[in-house]
Protein backbone atom coordinates (compact mmCIF):
# COMPACT_ATOMS: atom_id res chain seq x y z
CA UNK A 1 0.00 0.00 0.00
CA UNK A 2 1.44 3.65 -0.89
CA UNK A 3 2.18 5.55 2.16
CA UNK A 4 3.35 8.99 1.96
CA UNK A 5 4.13 10.82 5.32
CA UNK A 6 4.52 14.83 5.00
CA UNK A 7 6.05 16.45 7.92
CA UNK A 8 7.82 19.78 8.78
CA UNK A 9 5.47 22.29 8.36
CA UNK A 10 4.71 25.31 11.43
CA UNK A 11 4.52 28.77 11.75
CA UNK A 12 7.54 30.97 10.93
CA UNK A 13 7.96 34.91 10.14
CA UNK A 14 8.49 36.12 6.63
CA UNK A 15 12.12 35.49 5.65
CA UNK A 16 12.74 32.29 8.07
CA UNK A 17 13.31 28.59 7.00
CA UNK A 18 11.57 25.65 6.97
CA UNK A 19 12.73 21.92 6.18
CA UNK A 20 10.05 19.62 4.89
CA UNK A 21 9.99 15.55 4.90
CA UNK A 22 8.16 13.31 2.79
CA UNK A 23 8.33 9.67 4.13
CA UNK A 24 7.54 7.04 1.29
CA UNK A 25 6.66 3.60 1.52
CA UNK A 26 5.03 0.83 -0.51
CA UNK A 27 6.23 1.37 -3.76
CA UNK A 28 10.71 1.94 -4.88
CA UNK A 29 11.15 5.40 -4.44
CA UNK A 30 14.29 4.82 -6.71
CA UNK A 31 11.71 4.36 -9.76
CA UNK A 32 9.79 7.48 -9.72
CA UNK A 33 9.99 11.64 -10.13
CA UNK A 34 8.98 13.10 -6.92
CA UNK A 35 7.59 16.09 -6.73
CA UNK A 36 6.16 18.80 -3.73
CA UNK A 37 3.24 20.55 -4.24
CA UNK A 38 1.13 22.86 -2.91
CA UNK A 39 -2.48 24.11 -1.68
CA UNK A 40 -3.52 27.48 -0.19
CA UNK A 41 -6.86 27.81 0.85
CA UNK A 42 -9.52 29.07 -2.26
CA UNK A 43 -6.94 27.86 -4.59
CA UNK A 44 -6.19 25.15 -6.26
CA UNK A 45 -2.64 22.15 -5.36
CA UNK A 46 0.02 24.02 -7.35
CA UNK A 47 3.41 22.38 -8.80
CA UNK A 48 6.18 23.89 -6.21
CA UNK A 49 8.94 21.43 -7.28
CA UNK A 50 10.18 18.10 -8.52
CA UNK A 51 13.48 16.02 -8.70
CA UNK A 52 14.20 12.94 -10.54
CA UNK A 53 15.29 9.72 -9.42
CA UNK A 54 18.82 10.16 -8.67
CA UNK A 55 18.52 14.14 -7.88
CA UNK A 56 20.41 15.04 -10.54
CA UNK A 57 17.87 16.88 -12.13
CA UNK A 58 15.49 19.13 -10.65
CA UNK A 59 12.83 21.39 -11.40
CA UNK A 60 10.97 24.97 -9.76
CA UNK A 61 7.86 26.92 -9.74
CA UNK A 62 9.22 30.52 -10.82
CA UNK A 63 7.48 31.33 -7.66
CA UNK A 64 9.97 29.38 -5.57
CA UNK A 65 13.57 29.27 -7.78
CA UNK A 66 16.23 30.55 -6.20
CA UNK A 67 14.43 30.19 -2.67
CA UNK A 68 13.27 26.51 -1.97
CA UNK A 69 15.67 23.07 -3.03
CA UNK A 70 14.18 19.90 -3.47
CA UNK A 71 16.41 16.77 -2.25
CA UNK A 72 15.77 13.09 -1.70
CA UNK A 73 17.82 10.17 0.23
CA UNK A 74 16.34 6.91 -1.92
CA UNK A 75 18.05 4.84 0.44
CA UNK A 76 15.79 6.43 3.42
CA UNK A 77 12.46 6.67 0.93
CA UNK A 78 12.58 10.14 1.88
CA UNK A 79 12.22 13.24 -0.29
CA UNK A 80 12.79 16.65 1.67
CA UNK A 81 12.45 20.72 0.75
CA UNK A 82 14.13 23.33 2.20
CA UNK A 83 12.42 26.41 1.97
CA UNK A 84 14.65 29.58 2.96
CA UNK A 85 13.44 33.45 2.55
CA UNK A 86 9.80 32.18 3.12
CA UNK A 87 7.14 34.80 1.98
CA UNK A 88 3.32 34.93 3.28
CA UNK A 89 2.37 34.23 -0.02
CA UNK A 90 4.01 30.42 0.92
CA UNK A 91 1.55 29.70 3.13
CA UNK A 92 -0.18 26.66 2.26
CA UNK A 93 -0.69 22.99 2.58
CA UNK A 94 2.47 20.94 1.17
CA UNK A 95 2.11 17.80 -0.08
CA UNK A 96 4.69 15.47 -1.37
CA UNK A 97 3.84 12.80 -4.52
CA UNK A 98 5.18 11.26 -7.54
CA UNK A 99 4.79 13.22 -10.57
CA UNK A 100 4.62 13.07 -14.35
CA UNK A 101 5.79 16.02 -16.58
CA UNK A 102 2.76 17.35 -18.95
CA UNK A 103 3.96 19.90 -21.65
CA UNK A 104 6.01 22.70 -19.08
CA UNK A 105 3.89 21.60 -16.00
CA UNK A 106 4.48 18.56 -13.45
CA UNK A 107 1.38 16.82 -12.42
CA UNK A 108 0.93 14.41 -9.40
CA UNK A 109 0.82 10.81 -10.40
CA UNK A 110 -0.46 8.96 -7.66
CA UNK A 111 -3.90 10.43 -7.19
CA UNK A 112 -5.03 8.06 -4.79
CA UNK A 113 -2.00 8.20 -2.27
CA UNK A 114 -1.85 11.78 -1.22
CA UNK A 115 -0.89 12.30 2.46
CA UNK A 116 -1.88 14.38 5.00
CA UNK A 117 -0.29 17.42 4.01
CA UNK A 118 2.03 19.43 6.07
CA UNK A 119 1.15 23.02 7.31
CA UNK A 120 2.92 25.67 6.32
CA UNK A 121 2.06 29.43 7.63
CA UNK A 122 4.48 32.04 7.14
CA UNK A 123 2.91 35.53 9.21
CA UNK A 124 4.53 38.77 8.04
Amino acid sequence: QVQLVESGGGLVQAGGSLRLSCAASGFTLRNYVMGWFRQAPGKEREFVATINWNGGSTWYADSVKGRFTISRDNALNTVYLQMNSLKPEDTAVYYCNTAIRKGTDWLPQKLDAWGQGTQVTVSS
